[in-house]
């Protein structure tokens, strides 16, 4: 279910090489990715990462139009909160390369020719490294949170509600990040699977959410708001 979970995960895959590209994507579509955008230069790139807001990279160093040093800079800068994480996939494998490479910001460096097997682990490494799996059970100011069962004891009264599946959506993507605040969009895209629009809907939810699991809905102390941001989610030990 982990792993399924990450094979989800949306991937721009950025080289001039048109047959490496079609390997890559079949190597990865044959293990379960299903979301591989592809892009040949740095214009495609930065278009496809507009569009599709991949999250994670794969970039060739030498491009047509640019470099992948550089093309990676930017894309990490582009969500400081949650910068992109990279792997380059290059035939430079000189040391200063893979230093050039690590400087910029990347999370792995794999050098051709590299066989399907490691391309797939360094892949699913950077993966479990950069979205953790959120904790099953939180214990929150008012209540226990359990996401493995979508549910919520409340310490109070030791009622135990139910989550539906856009509030548990919700709160897993706030539990991955305990204790750090979480943009509207992201909970919006972990909800709906697309980051506009649902702005009611997302509030809507929250409050439904704080209903459940707050002693005091109107002054929560485990869901916080962050004003023109997005939300945090806060353990009792203030985590």
């Amino acid at each position: 279910m982990r792993d399924a979970t990450l094979k989800s995960r949306r991937i721009l895959l950025v080289d001039d090489e048109p047959e490496l590209r079609r390997m890559v994507a079949s190597i990865l579509a044959a293990e379960g990715f299903e979301h591989v955008t592809q892009a040949a230069d740095v214009r495609e790139a930065l278009e496809a990462f507009r569009r599709t807001k991949p999250e994670l990279a794969l970039l060739d160093v030498m491009l047509p139009d640019g470099d992948g040093f550089t093309l990676c800079q930017y894309l990490r800068a582009f969500d400081a909160d949650a910068p992109l994480p990279v792997i380059f996939l290059t035939a430079k494998d000189e040391t200063d390369d893979r230093l050039a490479g690590l400087r910029s910001g990347a999370d792995d460096y794999v050098t051709k020719p590299f066989s399907p097997q490691e391309l797939l682990l360094r892949i699913m490494a950077v993966l479990r490294r950069c979205y953790p799996a959120a904790p099953e059970t939180i214990a929150l100011a008012s209540c226990v949170l359990d996401l493995g069962n979508a549910d919520a004891l409340r310490v109070d009264s030791g009622e135990h509600l139910s989550l539906t599946v856009k509030e548990r959506a919700i709160l897993e993507a706030l539990a991955r990040n305990l204790g750090r605040i979480v943009t509207a969009d992201a909970l919006r895209e972990a909800a709906w699977g697309d980051s506009f629009g649902y702005g009611q809907s997302l509030m809507t939810h929250v409050r439904r959410i704080r209903e459940k699991i707050e002693a005091d809905p109107s002054h929560p102390r485990s869901l916080i708001t962050a004003k023109g941001i997005g939300y945090k989610l806060v353990a009792a030990d203030g985590r």
